[in-house]
């Protein structure tokens, strides 16, 4: 019988004894600020893989990547135990500063926190209270800072919810964010800077709300088990912000003011994505499942914003999902991706429904492709590229140059198989993926899935991955998706004889049915972070079967997407570019906020445009009910509907304009 919950309950941190202070001495080099303009460190694309001495895997494995300027493991100092993170901490609110004081037993100094410039400084006891008495609460971390041009800005988390564990470990989702400004020096700055800082306030409040964000105290959540497993003790013993892989780590950038300041036991890795459990009992064994997505913060964006790859290979929307059973003592482990088109292209907003699809510098589309899947290939091995999206239209266009830039790389270890989702499954023949599986299904046994025993010993590894696309990777993506790792959890099942030979998932229908539901909340939290609604078609992932509430959910669904991407998407991607460092305030104060040039774009709205046609609409409506006792009004009922068309023309001439467009972003063209 198998349990409904979808998640661990009943987390409790265990206690541990505090731990010596150990600080690490070599940390990322200061760097200048610049002002509202790409970042200043050189990425590497998302797959990515530098082998760390000592611990570098054969070909094939899941490996960890390094951006540049992280430190390396040549030292012998790192061999020491990190210490222990801050679990609680008691946030007191004072006129000139904040003091943040350890309440886990896990050091006795104060994190003292200037409110006029977020300088930092251990000190040994709270200042004096004064007549006035501090707000005191109670905070599980510091996600980081970030830096404006005047003063500082604290993110801390207010809530956490046990989401379930991961290795053994608590893993927590952040459900309280709260932005502390240190800014009191906004008293005595122009007017100007004031208002400049009060325009990235903004884009603070749009922080604030930031969804999906996962921690552990304890283990490295950015990691699959495969590559956990095959760590060395030297690379497990360093503190947990350097074990992160960069491209899941979605506070990198916050973290580096206390990396700075050496405060190692507040340095909380926090990655962007989902994490899920469910517990069912198969026969008489124990099964648990849990599904984690890791977003890749390369080329984080919103739906709109955010398409295709950059020119070093980042591709939008990539998530990571990791698949992860255990029953019988066993642990086993899949690991799947998916990610945008990997080359040049853009569907900026125009208020219509489905806005044009431009390739950009098309001659570069199988250099692009060519680095994205050369990196892919170091970090998973293999790669079977699935392409589910339309034969014809512009969706056409898109497959076509997709396939024709990657043909010059296919190999033994990369293949590419185009699906096209809409014309073979329709909306509601869902079932005919089997075609697809039936193309795949001697990759999916070839390159196996790693798995381990009780004793922590290898039996198997996965040495490739799928990378699943279609336009947003949301909605045909995770019914792909979601049919995969059904089919490999089935054969890691029947592997430790969980399963018969010839039995399957569905002849468990309350494991079937929690199973559903598990991948069907995975691709709700990813197309939520993405798109700002939940998967379309996530009925089917969730009843195995399409139904009339699923179709009226989609079409209410699309409807939201329309709206967020056109009106206020653009808000929303300046605040994740601001969070990710992708673009930056000066220190100096001489400055100003970007502008939209010209006057159209400084004072167009839509809002504006409606206002106006349905002004002039009423005014219409008012004239013709006179129009048959005055000639006069029936001319002005003309004038006020010329005035309709003439008002509706030009917005719609001029869509890009009357969108909520990010202020920091530009079209590759």
């Amino acid at each position: 019988m198998a349990s409904g919950a979808a998640g661990v309950t009943g987390c409790v941190l265990p206690s541990r004894p505090p731990r010596a202070n150990h600080v690490d001495s070599r940390i990322r080099g200061s760097r200048s600020l610049r002002f509202i303009q790409n970042r200043g460190r050189s990425r590497l694309p998302c797959a990515d893989t530098r082998h760390l001495s000592g611990c570098a895997p054969a070909r094939g494995h899941l490996t960890v990547a390094h951006a540049e300027g992280y430190p390396t493991m040549d030292g012998t100092n790192d061999a020491s135990p990190s210490p222990k993170l801050h679990t609680r901490l008691r946030l007191w609110e004072f006129p000139d500063c904040y003091v943040f004081e350890p309440i886990d037993g896990l050091a006795d100094l104060y994190l003292s926190v200037s409110r006029a410039n977020g300088t930092m400084n251990l000190v040994e006891e709270l200042p004096p209270r004064g007549s006035s008495t501090p707000k005191v609460q109670t905070v599980y971390g510091v996600i980081g800072v970030l830096k404006l041009a005047v003063g500082s800005y604290f993110l801390v988390i207010t809530d956490r919810d046990c989401v379930g564990s991961y290795m053994g470990h608590a893993i927590f989702k952040v459900t309280g964010l709260k932005v502390l400004p240190c800014n009191n020096a906004l008293s005595t700055t122009s007017s100007e800077q004031k208002k400049m800082e009060t325009e990235f306030s903004e884009l603070l409040d749009a922080a604030e709300r930031t969804i999906g964000l996962h921690f552990s105290y304890d283990i490295n959540l950015t990691l699959s088990a495969q590559r956990l497993h095959d760590l060395g003790d030297e690379y497990k013993s360093l503190p947990l912000w350097r074990q992160a892989e960069p491209r899941f780590l979605w506070n990198s950038y916050l973290l580096e003011p206390l990396i700075e300041n050496k405060l190692n036991q507040y340095l909380l890795p926090v990655i962007q994505g989902s994490f899920q459990n469910i517990h069912a009992e198969v026969g008489s064994e124990k099964v648990n499942v849990t599904l984690i997505a890791r977003r890749c913060t390369r080329r984080i964006g919103t739906r709109m914003w955010r398409r295709g790859a950059d020119a070093e290979g980042y591709a939008a929307n990539f998530v990571e999902s990791e698949q992860i059973m255990q029953s019988k003592g066993f642990t086993a482990s899949y690991v799947q991706v998916r990610g945008s088109m990997p080359f040049l292209w853009e569907q900026i907003v125009d208020l219509t429904y489905k806005p044009s699809f431009d390739i950009v510098r098309q001659e570069e589309a199988p250099r692009v492709l060519e680095r994205h899947f050369h990196d892919l290939q170091k970090k998973y091995g293999a790669v079977l590229a699935v392409d589910l999206v339309n034969t014809g239209g512009g969706e056409g266009r898109l497959r076509q140059r997709y396939a024709k830039s990657i043909e010059p790389i296919l190999s033994e270890d990369l293949r590419y198989v185009h699906f096209d989702f809409h014309r073979v499954c329709g909306h509601v023949h869902f079932e005919r993926l089997s075609q697809l599986y039936e193309q795949i299904k001697d990759y999916l046994k070839k390159h196996r899935y790693f798995l381990i025993n009780d004793k922590g010993e290898k039996i198997e590894e996965q040495t490739g991955t799928v990378r699943t696309n279609c336009i947003d990777c949301l909605d045909r993506t995770n019914v792909t998706q979601s049919m995969i790792g059904r089919k490999i959890l089935e054969s890691q099942l029947q592997r430790i004889e969980v399963l018969g030979v010839d039995d399957t998932i569905s002849n468990h229908p309350a494991f079937d049915t929690n199973y559903k539901i598990l991948w069907a909340n995975h691709g709700d939290a990813i197309s939520i972070q993405y798109s700002g609604t939940p998967a379309l078609k996530g009925d089917f992932v969730r009843y195995g079967k399409r139904t009339t509430q699923g179709i009226l959910n989609d079409l209410r669904n699309a409807l939201g997407r329309y709206y967020l991407n056109n009106f206020v998407d653009g808000t929303k991607q300046d605040a994740m570019d601001l969070l990710q460092g992708n673009y930056m305030t000066s220190v100096s104060r001489d400055m100003a906020v970007p502008r939209k040039g010209g006057l159209l774009e400084n004072y167009a709205s839509f809002r504006l445009a409606f206002a106006l046609v349905m002004g002039a609409l009423m005014f219409m409506m008012m004239s013709l009910k006179h129009a048959r006792n005055d000639v006069r009004h029936l001319l002005l009922s003309l004038l006020w509907a010329g005035l309709c068309i003439g008002v509706t023309h030009f917005v719609r001439s001029n869509g890009r304009t009357f969108t909520n467009r990010p202020r920091f972003h530009q079209s590759r063209h």
